[in-house]
Formats: structure tokens, sequence, C-alpha cells
């Protein structure tokens, strides 16, 4: 049997490949891009999987004045998409890194959903 020393030093390594793996996942999530589409493409927001939006596509056929409004609500709509998307490919990555762990299905670590 492993003495009480022994044991917190395995807690501390495990604690400490957890945030390595933590760390590497927020540079992986950042680097992934995903796209949030409205107005059956009209409008397009570009972001990373960690939600940091990369940029924003009008097409130029609402481009008028008395189209504004809509607009408005195209770009929200895109951003919303956008984010959506970010939403589930992080926690497609965070849920793969976590079975990786060996962790039993709906352990949540701190940080992990």
């Amino acid at each position: 049997m492993k003495s009480m020393e022994e044991m917190l030093q395995a807690a501390q390594q495990a604690a400490e490949t957890i945030q390595n793996q933590m760390n590497e996942m927020q540079v992986k999530l950042d680097s992934m891009e995903v796209e949030g589409q409205s107005g059956g493409g009209l409008v397009k927001v570009r972001a990373t999987a960690k939600g940091r939006i990369l940029g924003v596509s009008i097409d130029d056929s609402l481009m008028k004045p008395e189209e504004k409004q809509m607009v408005e609500d195209l770009v929200t709509a895109a951003f919303n998409d956008a984010r959506d998307k970010a939403d589930r490919v992080s926690a497609e990555q965070m849920k793969d890194m976590q079975s990786g762990m060996g962790l039993p299905p709906g352990f949540n670590l701190p940080g992990m959903g």
C-alpha cells in the first residue's frame, strides 16, 4: 500500500496533468473555426470554438438603408449561430479529453462543463 505522501504526490501530479491538458485544450479551441449563418447565408460570422469572433461577412444585397433593421437582426442571428456551434465544438472536445482521462461518464471536473 502506498504511503499518504505517495498518494498526495500522485494526486498533485494528476492535477498538474489535468491543468496542462486543459491549457492545451484552450489553445486548440482557439484555433478551431466555426461559421454561423443567417438569412440563407447572406450574413456569416466566423468564430473560434472558444467564441472569439474572427470576422463578419454581409452580402452586398443587404446594404440598403431601408434594410438596416433586418441586417442588424441577421447579424445577431449569425452571431448566435456561431456561438451555438462554438459551444457544441467546445463541449465535444472537452468530452473527448475527459474520456481520454479515464474518468467515469457524467463526472465533471471544474472548468470542464
